[in-house]
C-alpha cells in the first residue's frame, strides 16, 4: 500500500487538452500525460476523462506507480468538498525520477535549464560567448562549458541527466538529428546530436529553436490550452513553430514551418541562407544592420556591432529621422505580409510574437497588423487573436526541456514519437 506523499503537488506540464489521434495511443500513456498535465487527478477523474472503467484506471495507474512514473498525492479539497472521512487520494507524477536539461545556442549568450519528470526547474544557467558561425565541433564545446555550468548549480553529475533537448537556429531534421543549414555552423549537413552526445556523454535531441518556442508555449506557456498557434520569432533572424492538434508540426522531413526563407520578392535581397528575396533578408538584425548603415551614412566605416547600430536606428527614429522611420516602418510592412500568408495557409486561431526584436515600435504598431488584416481575404471568418510574449532566453531552454521529456517519456514506456505531427 503507498502512503500519500505530504509535499504540495506542483502545477503540470504539457498540453492540457488530448489530440484528436491520442484514442489510437496506448491508454498507460494517456493516464500519464494527463496527470502530468494536470498536476494530479483523482482515479476517477481519469476514468471519467478517458472514458474507461474505474477498474481498468485502477489496475494501469497501480502499474504506473509499481513502475515509478507515479506517486500518491493528498487530493485538494474544494469549498464544496467535505472534510470528513478519508482525506482524498490523487495521483501526481514521481517528479524524482529523471532529470532533464535543454539548452538553446546563441552568438551572444546561451542558456540551459534542468528540470525534473514533472517539468519543474531544478537549475539554471547562462554562458557568454562570442562565437559566429564556425566549426560543429567548436559549438559542440560550447555546449559542453554550459552543461558544466548546469550541472555546477544543481550540484548534479552527468549521469544524473537522463536526456538533452537543444535548439538549434536553421533546418534542422529533428528525426535524424542532423543540422542541414545553419547560420551558426560552417558545415552543411552535420549530424549534430551524435557530436553532442560525444561531448557530454548523454542521449540528445535537437530541433529549430523555433519549434522549440512553440514546443515552450505548448508545455508551459499560454499555449497548453490551445488546439492550434503559431509561433513567430524575429531578432536575429525570423523563426517559426506550428501546433496543430495539439502537437507540434514537422512536415515529412522533420523541418517543420519556415516563414524566414518564403520569397516576397524576386530577385529581392540576399539573405544570409545564399537565397534572394527571403522575408528574413528584410525583418531580421542583419537586414535592419544594412539599411541602417545606408541610412545613417556608415558605409565606409568599420562594421559595428549589431546591437550598438540597432540602438542607434532606434534613436534615429524616434528623434524624428524620417529615413531611420521608414526602415522600420518597411520591416513592419513586411512582417504583416509573412504573417497574413501564414493566416491564409494555416488559417491558426491564436498567434504568438516572440524575440529580442519585438520591442521596436514597428513590430507592435496597429498599422502593421491592420495592413496584416486587409491582406488576408475574410470570407467572414474572424482573424487570429495575436499577442506578443517577452520571455527572456530561458524560453528556448525550456523548449529543449520539453523535447527532452518528450524522449525519454517514449524510452521509458517504449512508446512512438508522442510531440510531433
Amino acid at each position: 500500500m503507498h502512503s500519500p506523499s505530504d509535499h504540495e503537488t506542483p502545477l503540470g506540464c504539457g498540453p492540457l487538452c488530448p489530440s484528436l489521434s491520442d484514442a489510437q495511443r496506448p491508454v498507460k500513456l494517456q493516464i500519464f500525460e494527463r496527470i502530468r498535465a494536470a498536476g494530479s487527478a483523482s482515479r476517477s477523474q481519469i476514468a471519467k476523462e478517458l472514458r474507461i472503467s474505474p477498474a481498468t484506471a485502477s489496475t494501469l495507474t497501480a502499474e504506473l506507480i509499481d513502475d515509478g512514473f507515479l506517486c500518491e498525492t493528498r487530493a485538494t479539497l474544494t469549498p464544496t468538498d467535505s472534510p470528513r472521512g478519508r482525506p482524498p487520494v490523487a495521483l501526481a507524477i514521481e517528479a524524482g525520477r529523471h532529470l532533464v536539461a535543454g539548452i538553446k545556442l546563441g552568438t551572444h549568450e546561451m542558456t540551459g535549464i534542468v528540470v525534473n519528470f514533472g517539468g519543474q526547474q531544478i537549475a539554471s544557467a547562462r554562458i557568454e560567448v562570442d562565437t559566429g558561425m564556425d566549426s560543429p565541433r567548436v559549438w559542440a564545446e560550447n555546449c559542453a562549458t554550459l552543461f558544466r555550468e548546469l550541472l555546477n548549480e544543481g550540484n548534479l553529475t552527468p549521469p544524473q541527466i537522463a536526456h538533452l533537448g537543444v535548439a538549434v537556429p536553421g533546418y534542422v531534421d529533428n528525426f535524424s538529428g542532423i543540422v542541414a543549414w545553419s547560420p551558426l555552423l560552417d558545415t552543411r549537413g552535420t549530424n549534430f546530436a551524435d557530436l553532442l552526445h560525444a561531448h557530454l556523454g548523454v542521449p540528445v535531441s535537437i530541433d529549430n529553436d523555433a519549434n522549440l518556442v512553440a514546443l515552450a508555449e505548448l508545455w508551459f506557456g499560454v499555449g497548453r490550452d490551445k488546439s492550434d498557434f503559431l509561433v513567430v520569432t524575429v531578432e536575429k533572424g525570423v523563426g517559426t513553430g506550428a501546433v496543430l492538434d495539439h502537437r507540434l508540426f514537422r512536415g515529412a522531413h522533420g523541418y517543420g514551418l519556415e516563414l524566414a526563407h518564403t520569397k516576397v520578392q524576386l530577385d529581392g535581397a540576399l539573405c544570409r541562407c545564399g537565397q534572394r528575396g527571403c522575408l528574413e533578408a528584410y525583418v531580421s538584425d542583419y537586414a535592419l544592420v544594412r539599411e541602417a548603415r545606408a541610412a545613417l551614412g556608415l558605409l565606409d566605416e568599420p562594421v559595428a556591432r549589431t546591437t550598438e547600430l540597432l540602438i542607434r536606428l532606434g534613436d534615429e527614429a524616434k528623434a524624428g529621422n524620417p529615413v531611420a522611420r521608414s526602415i522600420f516602418t518597411r520591416a513592419g510592412r513586411y512582417l504583416a505580409l509573412g504573417l497574413a500568408n501564414m493566416v491564409s495557409l494555416l488559417d491558426p486561431s491564436f498567434i504568438i510574437l516572440s524575440g529580442d526584436r519585438l520591442g521596436q515600435n514597428y513590430f507592435e504598431a496597429e498599422e502593421s497588423l491592420s495592413e496584416m488584416r486587409q491582406l488576408v481575404l475574410g470570407a467572414g471568418r474572424s482573424l487570429p487573436r495575436i499577442e506578443v510574449h517577452r520571455w527572456d532566453d530561458l524560453l528556448w531552454a525550456h523548449g529543449g526541456a520539453a523535447l527532452a521529456l518528450s524522449a525519454v517519456t517514449e524510452a521509458e514506456l517504449g512508446l512512438p514519437r508522442e510531440d510531433a505531427a
